[in-house]
């Protein structure tokens, strides 16, 4: 009994992120179901759904290893135009759209990662702001790739070209990738169930890896490099394993965002999607999982929210209120008092050791 009382305090967080999950989960389909749900809202649930596991996947970057990447974006906009490249080739062979959409998001998760790879071993030698201006860079950097790239699709197979489209398509060929202008006639197979499992898929590795030997081997790495180092721990190693599992995640979640669109492009993925990702985080908990799921539902529905309340004029500045109240309680002394407070009721509640 003890051993179970143990299992549930240490994994509390993990029952409080998939419990909000689930629940909020159940509470949409129900309200979808008997018509409740506006058609704003229902629009919002597969971004929602991508932009928690963003917040949950840059969390373990910059909550549990204690690195700040501003090129987060960067990784979803690999996976998004990965996954509608792999969608778009499959679209004759595999009918199923659930299995065209876990595929794709296979291997956005797998391009994401290799990009993951290239930039981290690198750039993870550095720490700060000099992290933060080099991962900023490298979201732009792919930003601007897409802006040049062209894509196509015949019956000879993928044609590609940088600058201008130095290829022709046969007839009944499809441009998939258009260069600036990006990609236009998406089949939109993301539903709010694929988010859903996409969650608890992300919630699911990530909160283990947390509570495992890794995790506690990367949280050693955030707290003192150099004692990590001492006791034979590989810094490098486990930056760079935190950073390429973030970064698979932000490519799943950039399928999963770019297949509920009819046209997608670059510049969907610039450097202020980052920005607010950091916000959700940051709001959220460094660290904690949970909060990053929250923050995200709150501050994504929320402008909406202002908007059907008729605060249109005024809902980006009840906006920047209420993010600033959120700073100024996350770093009060009310919050640490209320912590230290269930702290002292934890350790009453603990049976006393006999002497």
């Amino acid at each position: 009994m003890d051993m179970i009382k143990h299992l549930m305090e240490t994994r509390r967080d993990s029952v409080i992120a998939f419990g909000i999950v689930i629940v909020g989960y159940v509470v949409m389909q129900a309200l979808m179901a008997t018509g409740n749900l506006s058609y704003t809202i229902s629009g919002l649930m597969v971004p929602i759904c991508a932009y928690i596991v963003m917040a949950v996947s840059l969390n373990l970057t910059v909550g549990i290893l204690g690195e700040l990447s501003l090129g987060h974006a960067g990784f979803m906009s690999v996976g998004a135009f990965t996954g509608i490249v792999v969608t778009t080739v499959l679209a004759g062979s595999v009918e199923l759209p659930m299995l065209r959409l876990a595929i794709a998001m296979v291997a956005a998760a797998l391009a994401a990662a290799v990009v993951g790879v290239i930039v981290g071993v690198p750039v993870l030698r550095l720490k700060g702001d000099y992290l933060a201006i080099v991962t900023l860079a490298f979201g732009e950097i792919i930003k601007n790739i897409v802006n040049v790239l062209y894509i196509g699709l015949d019956s000879r197979g993928l044609h590609f070209g940088l600058v201008t489209p130095r290829f022709t398509l046969e007839e009944g060929g499809k441009m998939i990738i258009n260069g600036p202008i990006g990609v236009s006639g998406i089949d939109k197979i993301s539903t709010f169930t694929a988010g859903f499992v996409l969650i608890l898929i992300t919630l699911f590795i990530i909160l283990n890896l947390i509570n495992s030997r890794q995790g506690r081997a990367i949280m050693a790495v955030r707290d003192n490099k150099i004692a990590a180092d001492s006791i034979g721990i590989s810094t490098t190693r486990y930056k760079l394993m935190a950073f390429v599992i973030s970064a698979a995640f932000a490519g799943m979640a950039g399928t999963l965002y770019a297949m509920n669109y009819s046209t997608v492009t670059a510049a969907k993925f610039d450097f202020n999607l980052s920005i607010l990702v950091l916000v959700f985080v940051v709001l959220g908990g460094l660290g904690n999982i949970w909060g990053s799921v929250i923050a995200a539902i709150l501050l994504t529905a929320l402008p909406e929210l202002l908007r059907a309340l008729n605060f249109n004029d005024y809902r980006m500045l009840v906006y920047a209120v209420l993010l600033i109240a959120l700073m100024l309680f996350n770093n009060s002394n009310f919050k640490q008092r209320l912590l230290e407070r269930r702290a002292m009721k934890q350790a009453e509640k603990e049976p006393k050791e006999v002497a």
